[in-house]
């Protein structure tokens, strides 16, 4: 059903990169969210008045919330595909994370609402009735539901859309809460119990559960969060696929929405080799990451002496010591500057964040096992930090 949507209402659905694709897939979400969960809080709505159950009402409301964040979706969407501008010149695609912590916001605002009121049924609780056509509505919405969080999933692993996987957590969040209103209407009809406030209470935690997880989801993204490791080794063995690079380091990935970001690093090339030449190089690697990854690209370039016996010996050496202090440790950029009374080593080295040295005392680590090798050696050595996994 899902595939058949997405073939006969979204032109080139294939092309994700596209960002009017992407509207068009995020249209087709909240177009089918709104329809679904105005049609489910209506029924619910029956079934609540036939029955008396502030359960079942709730869950009403909570169809309702859903059809407000559909629409939320839906807007985010059409917002996060509008062009960029002299205010926003790397467009607008964060909006579609603002919009999935929103809905993340309205869920656990229903929750709230639902575990209050579930706790005044708890302690003046009504008399209940029971109709089979309330249980059919609750069942039908479960299976609705059921194929709504596949729906919302599949369409948001299609396109990387954080407020789509949020929409599909709360689908799968609704048919947890909804089978327990269901199991409070059987208990009640079988043995006369009646469960209806504190099945409340067990839907209301299962609601804020789900905000809370799509709130963290989306405030990474909105945040700043690493890029996925599997990419960035991707970019890594593109770049070093080309014979004139010796290495890379300072790989930043700058997210502006998805399918909008911009890669920096900076690529090790041998000194003695033609300006021009490899000026020629960087610019082909740029031009083919973009093409490849659907991301602008910016290279600096680092010039490397390779040619240096001594200097290649004693990066070794260095690289070896510091690896010995902790293996989470490394370091690029070495040169050695030998002069008359004492030699500058050079370098950069990574320290993780939230290490168990603090950078001053990694430096002084280095700096004593360099002196161990020999008095008259200096270090100058710039501190940097990793910014993926």
């Amino acid at each position: 059903m899902t595939q058949w949507l997405v073939c006969h209402f979204i032109k080139d659905y294939q092309n994700t990169s596209d960002q009017s694709v992407r509207q068009r897939y995020g249209r087709l979400g909240g177009i089918v969210g709104i329809c679904c969960n105005v049609v489910l809080c209506l029924l619910k709505l029956l079934a609540g008045l036939l029955t008396s159950s502030i359960s079942i009402m709730a869950d009403a409301f909570n169809n309702l919330s859903d059809a407000g964040s559909s629409i939320i979706t839906l807007v985010g969407f059409k917002m996060a595909g509008r062009p960029a501008d002299d205010e926003h010149p790397f467009g607008h695609g964060r909006i579609e994370y603002v919009s999935g912590l929103i809905i993340s916001l309205i869920i656990m605002l229903m929750g709230f609402e639902l575990l209050k009121s579930s706790f005044e049924k708890i302690l003046h609780p009504e008399e209940l009735s029971f109709r089979w056509l309330s249980v059919g509505i609750l069942i039908f919405s479960i299976l609705l539901k059921l194929w709504m969080s596949f729906f919302n999933r599949k369409l948001g692993k299609q396109i990387d859309s954080a407020a789509m996987k949020a929409t599909a957590a709360d689908s799968l969040s609704d048919v947890v809460a909804t089978s327990a209103v269901v199991v409070g209407t059987l208990v009640f009809y079988f043995f006369q119990i009646n469960i209806d406030g504190w099945i409340g209470v067990v839907v209301a935690f299962f609601i804020l559960f789900a905000g809370l997880g799509t709130a963290r989801d989306t405030m990474n993204d909105l945040l700043g969060q690493a890029p996925d490791a599997g990419f960035v080794q991707a970019v890594e063995n593109h770049v070093i696929s080309y014979p004139e690079i010796i290495g890379i380091h300072d790989l930043i990935v700058h997210n502006y929405g998805p399918g909008r970001c911009i890669i920096s690093l900076h690529a090790e090339v041998p000194c003695d080799i033609d300006i021009l030449k490899i000026h020629d190089v960087i610019d082909n690697i740029e031009r083919d990451l973009n093409r490849t990854f659907q991301c602008e690209a910016v290279i600096h370039m680092d010039p490397i002496v390779t040619d240096d016996e001594t200097a290649n010996a004693m990066y070794d050496q260095i690289k070896g010591l510091v690896s010995m202090i902790d293996p989470m440790l490394t370091i690029h950029d070495f040169r050695m500057v030998e002069g008359p009374t004492h030699t500058n080593l050079i370098f950069d080295v990574v320290v993780p964040h939230q290490f168990r040295l603090a950078d001053r005392e990694v430096l002084d680590e280095i700096n004593r096992a360099v002196k161990a090798i020999d008095p008259t050696y200096e270090t100058v050595i710039n501190v940097d930090k990793s910014y993926t996994i």
